[in-house]
């Protein structure tokens, strides 16, 4: 497919779906309950991390852990005492157990006791000059585990060190960092710009962008999702990420493979 005409193509479908109608069956929709910084990032963080299999699914079970912190995220991670804790063992969503819940509010907790937002933990480690959010994603996962951590817990925020494509996280900065008059994304954070954002990859979109011509072959790793944002760029260089839109839809929607 030719440039222009690949263009003309994923604008159509990145419109299509980057639309207030997407919001109510996706992920995205936990985070979009709330209306303070700190819910947003804090419930977005967890509807990222969670965002395995079915969506209704992830729906519900971010919806459970929420009513676990009284639906008031923010307030629950700043105030709860450590015995608050074991009422959220009992979680469970597929290899994310309570072990693991308990480490990520642990960590919230002392990082919200010293730091206002949680970009910080990405946007100090990326320059302006940087061409992707590469060392924002390795950083992140130094500053996340620098506490006393549960070995099986470091498989839930991956890293582009271990050439992880880093679906989530990618798809949680896609949330937090663009911003557009459609309002699905919220654009809250402004140390990152949209275009060192790298489009989410998992095997639906990796597919997708096979069949297009865009990457050569369908792998879901670090370089392939670099290499597929780095096309992307060719056909909007400031926001190359809201091409998610079209790739997941094709793909997880649309069965376009």
């Amino acid at each position: 497919m030719k440039i222009q005409k690949l263009r003309e193509f994923l604008d159509a479908k990145a419109a299509y779906y980057n639309h207030p109608d997407f919001i109510a069956n996706d992920p995205i929709c936990i985070p979009h309950r709330f209306s303070v910084l700190q819910d947003i990032e804090i419930s977005g963080l967890f509807a990222a991390i969670l965002a395995w299999g079915n969506r209704t699914s992830i729906i519900n079970k971010c919806t459970e852990l929420l009513k676990m912190m009284d639906n008031a995220p923010y307030d629950y991670i700043r105030h709860h005492q450590a015995k608050d804790r074991m009422k959220l063992f009992s979680f469970c969503h597929r290899t994310f157990n309570g072990l693991d819940l308990l480490y990520f509010v642990e960590f919230l907790q002392h990082y919200y006791t010293n730091v206002t937002s949680l970009e910080f933990a990405f946007s100090a480690h990326i320059t302006p000059e940087d061409d992707n959010v590469e060392k924002a994603l390795i950083g992140f996962r130094k500053v996340f585990f620098a506490l006393e951590h549960p070995e099986r817990t470091g498989k839930h925020i991956a890293t582009p060190a271990k050439n992880s494509a880093c679906k989530r996280l990618n798809m949680y900065l896609r949330w937090m960092v663009r911003q557009d008059e459609n309002g699905v994304d919220f654009g809250l954070w402004q140390h990152i710009s949209p275009s060192q954002l790298v489009c989410p990859m998992d095997v639906h979109v990796s597919r997708v962008a096979a069949r297009l011509g865009l990457i050569p072959e369908a792998k879901a790793d670090w370089k392939t999702a670099a290499a597929l944002t780095h096309q992307l760029k060719k056909l909007d260089p400031d926001d190359p990420a809201r091409y998610d839109f079209a790739l997941f839809g094709l793909g997880v929607i649309e069965k376009y493979v």
